[in-house]
């Protein structure tokens, strides 16, 4: 999916009220996140949750795999990109 400058302007006013919600702390922020979350939702509100549940083997990433193999010039490890490694 390709996000338009209209949806990244929003994501970050949703994340900035998300912040001034969890500075109250009257409730919890829980965040569930399925297979497969990436990019923009990953590195903004997907990840800002008090309580964060994954399904399980999700595929959860910001950057594909292609990508990070031509930025990094490494060769990720199959599974590498699953939700276990990153809680």
């Amino acid at each position: 999916m390709q996000e338009g400058r209209l949806s990244l302007m929003q994501m970050t006013k949703i994340s900035s009220t998300l912040y001034d919600y969890q500075l109250n702390k009257i409730f919890i922020y829980v965040s569930i996140l399925t297979s497969p979350t990436t990019g923009g939702a990953t590195a903004s509100f997907g990840m800002l949750g008090d309580i964060i549940i994954a399904q399980p083997n999700a595929y959860i990433v910001f950057a594909g795999k292609r990508v990070i193999e031509q930025t990094l010039n490494k060769t990720v490890p199959e599974g590498l990109q699953a939700v276990e490694y990153l809680f």
